[in-house]
């Protein structure tokens, strides 16, 4: 059964990419999406996702009250994806010390056009590593999707 993941940025660009990332591994599911803090504790509280990936930079309620109040009434494990938490920026400190299990930075600013290309690894090893989940063998997924593609070539014509 696939893990649940609710995908938090105000950016409706930013969470079909990170849909797209997600989509890749069989051993996830994006159960849920939020485009704001205020939307993400309700989506919390009825979808109860496995993993919660968290942008700062929000309306009605930033990504670090949303943890905060997170750590409170979830079991969920929490990851920070924000252009704001480069490393060792205060507010990546501040999100480690108040609970996430990782945080990465987007790269480009809020509207991360090269996210897919630069993070995706990342953002799937980080959900992984969360869930205690073994790193994603990137060539065995590729054989088997060649062979969705392809499910008749066996080589005889």
């Amino acid at each position: 059964m696939p893990r649940g993941v609710l995908i938090v940025d105000d950016s409706g660009f930013m969470r079909n990419t990170i849909r797209q990332i997600i989509a890749v591994d069989d051993e996830l599911e994006v159960v849920g999406e939020a485009e704001d803090g205020l939307v993400a504790l309700e989506k919390v509280r009825s979808l109860r996702p496995d993993v919660v990936l968290l942008d700062i930079e929000m309306p009605n309620l930033d990504g670090l009250a949303v943890l905060k109040r997170l750590r409170l009434t979830s079991k969920a494990r929490v990851i920070i994806l924000s252009s704001l938490a480069q490393l060792g920026s205060a507010p990546a400190l501040e999100a480690r010390r108040i609970g996430a299990v990782e945080v990465i930075g987007k790269p480009s600013g809020t509207i991360s056009l090269d996210l897919k290309a630069k993070r995706g690894h990342e953002i799937l090893r980080a959900i992984r590593s969360a869930l205690d989940l073994p790193p994603l063998d990137v060539e065995a997924l590729a054989t088997r999707r060649a062979q969705r593609n392809h499910p008749n070539d066996s080589g005889a014509r």
